[in-house]
């Protein structure tokens, strides 16, 4: 049986390979690190993180009934997520970029940011059949009760530190885009966000 410490480990790069792939999510964050700074786009990215964390629970504890639930709803969850990414990819193409590269987002802000990216990630079919594929597997190994608490953990860190390792990178290159390149980058991420909102919807109701 593997250690705790090496089911922690998978738990990690699992989180990580899931939350590294660029989507939608991770334009938001590239996108509000550039407008409003570091702790808008960490803000983001944790949202995520922590949604992935909830379905790194339900598939490590194995919550029969939620997952069932879930997975019964993935195409009214994969509409709702779709919704909701129209109208992000509206909000952003409509807001103004900030005058000034160093504006501070204020908690309100960090906040939405944070529930925004919390709701879509939840609303992710895929995120949920992922965790549940892969956390059904490794909480086998783990065992029951707490001992599947590393596992858990292990998704959030591995999440959380991509999303650190991103809005960190993007933050020490924000001072060289001025309010015309960061107001394209917004345009440019709103219709992208569109688009991913389209093939999710259509994806899911083609699969229906």
């Amino acid at each position: 049986m593997d250690t705790t410490a090496t089911l922690f480990l998978k738990s990690l790069l699992v989180g990580l390979s899931i939350a590294a792939p660029v989507g939608p999510i991770g334009l938001l964050a590239i996108q509000r690190t550039l407008d409003q700074g570091l702790r808008a786009g960490l803000a983001t990215g944790l949202g995520a993180a922590c949604a992935d964390a909830c379905y790194g629970a339900l598939g490590a504890w194995g919550v029969a009934l939620v997952i069932d639930w879930l997975v019964g709803a993935r195409l009214w969850l994969a509409t709702f997520g779709g919704v909701l990414l129209l109208w992000m990819a509206w909000s952003t193409w409509r807001q103004p970029p900030a005058a000034q590269a160093a504006a501070l987002p204020s908690q309100r802000e960090l906040l939405r940011c944070f529930a925004g990216t919390f709701v879509l990630t939840l609303s992710n079919p895929l995120t949920i059949l992922s965790f549940i594929a892969v956390f059904g597997a490794l909480a086998g190994q783990a065992g029951a009760g707490l001992a599947a608490l590393p596992l858990v953990a292990g998704v959030f860190l591995g999440s959380a530190l991509w999303w650190l390792a991103l809005s960190l990178g993007v933050a020490r290159v924000r001072e060289r885009f001025g309010v015309r390149w960061r107001q394209r980058v917004a345009r440019g991420s709103a219709l992208v966000l569109a688009g991913f909102a389209l093939w999710q919807g259509v994806g899911a109701w083609q699969h229906a």
